[in-house]
């Protein structure tokens, strides 16, 4: 039997969205949801693909997630639209907040969108390309559960943070990136452990904080930060602008929320959109060719830009119409069907 197996785009979609409402989700999250993991999986993006649909699913068995949850989206302030995910996933009220969050940075150059009251699980890529695609450069931040210990500690207080920034460019694929203030984000431990693979040295500590290799000593202990204290104090940065500044969840509050159940991280999200147009007094197409040039620049040294690899596999996979998973990540999935 072959270690892999080979869907469709079109049997993805229909793998996710079925799985999902099958298992609680009504079909407007299941479409949301399904949206950004596939965008992740056609990216070869693992760790937030389809492997994601068994923490979506475990998630709903504890009862907490509203997988038929209405967002409410209220019109705060000129630059500000707060969006009320009601106890659901985050991804729908991103998808109706958006329109508002772009109308609003149109008009006065910048603006911000705070989700609240949401349990959040996916990359956060998809979300700032989307505001490049309307032509705005975008930032998204998200705390997680506390999983990673702050330079110097010993245990988890820190959540994995990650931080995405997308700015858009002329004619070609956004330059964006999106990564956990952690080492590794939490999903890539998880593949290490099914996988049972060793970790790469300074990733992660035990429950005894000693550093160790070991995926489910990891699991067990605590990740680490990037960059030692730089890292740690992004990762506390963003603690701060999407916890307490939207008036929602730290890591550690929302993993004391968990109770000790495996379930995605509840707390909020914050999303700042720029509009290149109106900051640069209407010289956006000037800025963009200065962009480029510090692009071209970057690629002439042999340098890669990030998201190069993500969008190569995108447009290999477009190409083939269909995405590649372990059989076993298959058979875990069909098992979800009821």
């Amino acid at each position: 039997m072959s270690d892999n197996i080979i869907l469709s785009l079109a049997q993805a979609r229909e793998l996710s969205e079925s799985i999902l409402m099958d298992n609680g989700f009504s079909e407007d999250h299941a479409k949301s949801i399904t949206d950004v993991i596939l965008a992740c999986q056609q990216d070869d993006c693992h760790s937030h693909g389809l492997f994601r649909l068994l923490m979506c699913t475990q998630s709903m068995k504890f009862g907490r997630i509203n997988g038929s949850a209405k967002p409410a989206i209220v019109d705060a302030a000129p630059s500000v639209v707060k969006a009320d995910a009601n106890g659901g996933i985050s991804l729908l009220a991103m998808d109706a907040a958006l329109p508002l969050l772009i109308e609003k940075t149109k008009k006065n150059g910048i603006a911000a969108l705070a989700i609240n009251r949401c349990f959040h699980f996916s990359a956060l890529w998809p979300e700032v390309e989307k505001l490049s695609a309307a032509g705005l450069a975008g930032l998204a931040m998200v705390p997680s559960h506390a999983w990673v210990a702050p330079a110097g500690g010993s245990r988890g207080t820190l959540g994995t943070n990650p931080l995405a920034f997308s700015w858009p460019r002329q004619g070609q694929h956004p330059f964006t990136f999106d990564f956990a203030t952690s080492q590794f984000a939490r999903g890539e431990i998880e593949l290490y452990r099914r996988a049972g693979k060793p970790l790469p040295e300074g990733v992660a500590i035990d429950k005894e904080g000693q550093p160790t290799t070991d995926a489910e000593a990891a699991m067990g202990g605590a990740m680490l930060t990037f960059g030692d204290y730089k890292g740690s104090a992004l990762s506390i940065m963003i603690e701060l602008l999407a916890g307490p500044l939207i008036d929602d969840l730290t890591s550690k509050e929302s993993m004391e929320a968990a109770n000790g159940q495996p379930e995605a991280p509840y707390h909020g999200e914050i999303i700042i959109a720029f509009d290149p147009n109106l900051l640069s007094g209407g010289k956006a197409a000037a800025n963009n060719d200065r962009a480029e040039r510090l692009f071209a620049d970057i690629i002439d040294q042999g340098a890669r830009l990030p998201s190069q690899r993500r969008y190569q596999a995108r447009e290999r996979n477009l190409a083939r119409d269909a995405v590649e998973i372990p059989q076993t990540l298959y058979n875990d999935l069909l098992a979800l069907r009821k």
